[in-house]
Order: C-alpha cells, then sequence, then structure tokens
C-alpha cells in the first residue's frame, strides 16, 4: 500500500492510501479525488487523468510508454518533464509518498 498525496489546482491536498495494484487514477477515482475525471476508465485512450508529478518523484516513475506519450499531447498545458497519465502509474510500494498535482483543469 501506497500513501499518494494529490493537489487539486487550487492547492487543496488530498493524502490517501491505495492499494498495491491498483494505479494512482483508481486510487484517486475511489476516493473522490476532484480533477481526475478518467473519462476512459483507464484504458489510456483520453488524457482526463493528466497531472504534473512532484519533481522529487521524476526519477522513480518507469518510464512514458508510447501510447502516454501520444495521449498528452492531448492533455491541458502538458510539461514534457512532469506530466504523467495516472491511469498507467501502477502503484507499489516503492511509490510510498508519491505527490501529484492536478492540472487547472481538463481537457
Amino acid at each position: 500500500m501506497a500513501k499518494i498525496t494529490y493537489i487539486e489546482h487550487n492547492g487543496t491536498e488530498h493524502v490517501v492510501d491505495v492499494k498495491n495494484g491498483m494505479t494512482v487514477m483508481e486510487g484517486a477515482r475511489d476516493n473522490g479525488i476532484p480533477g481526475i475525471e478518467a473519462d476512459c476508465g483507464g484504458a489510456c485512450a483520453c488524457s482526463t487523468c493528466h497531472v504534473y508529478v512532484d519533481p522529487a518523484w521524476l526519477d522513480k516513475l518507469p518510464p512514458k510508454g508510447d501510447m502516454e506519450e501520444d495521449m498528452l499531447d492531448f492533455a491541458f498545458e502538458p510539461n514534457p518533464e512532469r506530466s504523467r497519465l495516472t491511469c498507467q502509474l501502477k502503484v507499489t510500494d516503492e511509490l510510498d509518498g508519491l505527490v501529484v498535482q492536478m492540472p487547472e483543469r481538463q481537457i
């Protein structure tokens, strides 16, 4: 299980425990975190679960796949280094303490 901090665009923080094997997107959805819409349900077919990863975590995450890179082109104000789709981030013990910030809006 990992404790993940989701920060809304307005600065409101939500710290939740997310079970291993789930995605960071599922953790937000299941805990009613506003700002992650997840319209495609985690199929990497939209960009509505886009977040900015805290810089301290960038080297600790697996690399982006081609599909995620393509979908990030449709995200609101993507950042080449910090933007990730939360549906592509599987929760493990190694993600304990992960911090992500939501964009002003999702497309």
